[in-house]
């Protein structure tokens, strides 16, 4: 099969599989999509693909971890910068020394070195696979904070403890100064050189875009989504990392986007282009690493000479091994971080027993462990051949896959008993600003005495009428922004919980009103375009007016919902013992 139609399959497939898991939500979507890729190269005539590592990288990694440096609060990302240093440094340190010894002792015939680089393999976790788990499952939204951090920052810790280690067995040497050296050289190296990348696009797209205004946003946009591909080249054509240039090129535009609010047509199509770049590359990536796996288990059975539940005996000590380590350093290591954050007010949620536990099962290995256990060399200097290498890539790829089914089976049940933590601080503040521009907007209609008098009588009498609708428009907005838990008077305090619960209630009804209104406007307008009164141009600018409607209203319900879902759940816990009796 040619590359082309190979890439539009694996596209198609991405596509296709992601509308199932909407069908099948028991099942994880990398799972899904993993087992159709084996399915698809399992027989002997089926789809088989070269797999090459850097072309690999290049194509699929940059793009993505670019998204997650663009997309992540980088006011929590600082804030809980020592607890995710600890487990993007630390843990990755603490696993290579830990699991590589462990390794050779339970497998004798992988030399020390080797068993250091399949730790070193296995130590970074994956942020897409992270995301892809935890997504839909109710993670508080600091811890899911760390866990982006640590899967942005320990993929370079992880590759450089890999090529030490494969260093170390192809010429016999080690070095842990040169280690360091190389170390800081290839992040804070990688780091530069993406912000550098970043702030040079920034700056050349404020000036063009300022002149231009946005009616080239959608070349804006195309040159945005080559970016993180020109920081990983160029960050790897230097010699450091170019998963952390691409990382911090993210960062970085995202800081310049703050700037550029009087540009909606390029924020709304980056938005909708990195949504759709998002979900594609997922999918391929999952699905490229199903298609390499019976080629990776029939060569390591036939190479080996065991039998394959040896094989998967290995694996899965690995990979029990490897979460142990896991909650070991955060229970030892980053516990105390946790806790200075949580009394700082940095992390809402307190750290717990059942949180660590979370945290440890949310440790999912991911495509950069199988990228990074295939660029394994395949001969030593000597030309004898790398030694037990098939056996690495196995136990590697076999560790990606039970930590993907650990996570998803462990992390709903952990989850599930977490206490409710009610409305998110994100949404909480979200209201705030909103109520804030509702008020700044009522507020900057007013005239003075002295434009009052200077203006047009006429135009005075018309400024007014419309201000006059605008207001009572922005203060309809502002009653549906407060917040229903709150009582609207100070008498009110004392308000039995009953009535506090109708309230959200009778909050939520209004908000689910207001879509149902928003959907009948729409099918009107499709319905005048069916009649021909409207064009398709007036069709698309009406319909996207009430479309950001309706996604704001769906976020409020959202939100709405869990509190009173929240506050509905104390009281059934409470009457349960009393259900019981009866």
């Amino acid at each position: 099969m040619h590359t082309v139609e190979t890439v539009l399959l694996v596209l198609m497939l991405g596509a296709l599989t992601g509308i199932a898991a909407r069908y099948v939500r028991a099942i994880p979507l990398p799972l899904i999509q993993i087992a159709m890729g084996a399915l698809l190269s399992w027989p002997q005539k089926g789809l088989h693909i070269a797999f090459n590592p850097d072309l690999f990288l290049l194509l699929f990694i940059p793009p993505l971890l670019f998204a997650d440096g663009w997309r992540i609060p980088k006011r929590e990302f600082f804030a809980l910068y020592k607890p995710i240093l600890k487990l993007a440094l630390g843990l990755v340190l603490f696993t290579v020394i830990g699991l590589g010894y462990l390794i050779h002792w339970m497998i004798p015939e992988i030399p020390l070195t080797v068993a250091f680089a399949l730790a070193a393999v296995v130590s970074p976790t994956d942020a897409v696979a992270v995301s892809a788990i935890t997504r839909n499952l109710g993670m508080p939204a600091q811890t899911m904070h760390v866990l982006e951090g640590e899967s942005l920052l320990n993929d370079a810790s992880g590759l450089v403890a890999l090529k030490f280690a494969v260093a170390a067995t192809l010429t016999g040497v080690f070095s842990w100064t040169d280690v360091a050296k190389d170390f800081m050289w290839m992040a804070l190296g990688g780091l530069g050189a993406g912000a550098l990348i970043g702030w040079g696009f920034a700056v050349a797209r404020d000036k063009v875009t300022r002149s231009l205004g946005d009616v080239a946003a959608t070349q804006m946009v195309l040159l945005l989504v080559l970016l993180p591909f020109a920081a990983y080249i160029l960050g790897e054509r230097i010699g450091v990392s170019g998963i952390l240039a691409a990382v911090a090129a993210g960062i970085t535009t995202n800081f310049a986007d703050l700037s550029r609010s009087d540009f909606v047509s390029e924020r709304l199509q980056t938005e909708g282009t990195w949504a759709m770049v998002e979900s594609a590359f997922n999918g391929a990536i999952f699905l490229m690493l199903g298609l390499q796996l019976p080629s990776i288990i029939g060569e390591t059975l036939q190479e080996a000479g065991r039998h394959w539940w040896v094989l998967a005996g290995y694996a899965l000590a690995i990979s029990l091994a490897l979460l142990a380590l896991r909650w070991i350093w955060l229970t030892l290591g980053v516990q105390g971080s946790l806790w200075r954050a949580h009394r700082e007010g940095k992390m809402a949620e307190k750290p717990s027993y059942l949180l660590t536990l979370a945290t440890t099962l949310a440790g999912i290995r991911g495509a950069v462990t199988l990228a990074g256990a295939l660029s394994v060399p395949l001969l030593l200097n000597n030309h004898h051949p790398f030694p037990s290498r098939d056996l690495l890539v196995f136990l590697a790829t076999g560790t990606i896959l039970l930590t993907l089914v650990i996570g998803s089976v462990g992390l709903p049940l952990v989850l599930r008993r977490l206490p409710p933590p009610g409305e998110p601080a994100s949404a909480r503040e979200e209201r705030h600003a909103r109520l804030a521009a509702c008020q700044a907007a009522i507020a900057g209609m007013a005239l003075d005495k002295e434009q009052a008098a200077a203006a047009d009588p006429q135009w005075l009498a018309q400024y007014q009428e419309s201000a006059g609708r605008l207001t009572q428009e922005y203060r309809r907005r502002i009653d549906l922004l407060e917040d229903p838990s709150t009582p609207a008077t100070p008498e009110a305090h004392a308000e039995a919980p009953e009535v506090v619960r109708q309230r959200q209630q009778r909050y939520v009804v209004e908000l689910q009103l207001r879509l149902k209104a928003l959907h009948i406007e729409r099918n009107t307008l499709y319905a005048e375009r069916h009649a021909h009164r409207i064009n398709d141009e007036s069709l698309r600018n009406v319909v996207a007016e009430l479309d950001l409607a309706d996604i704001a209203l769906r976020k409020r319900l959202a939100v709405a919902q869990r509190t009173v879902a929240a506050h509905d759940r104390p009281a059934a816990a409470a009457n349960t013992p009393a259900d019981d009796a009866e």
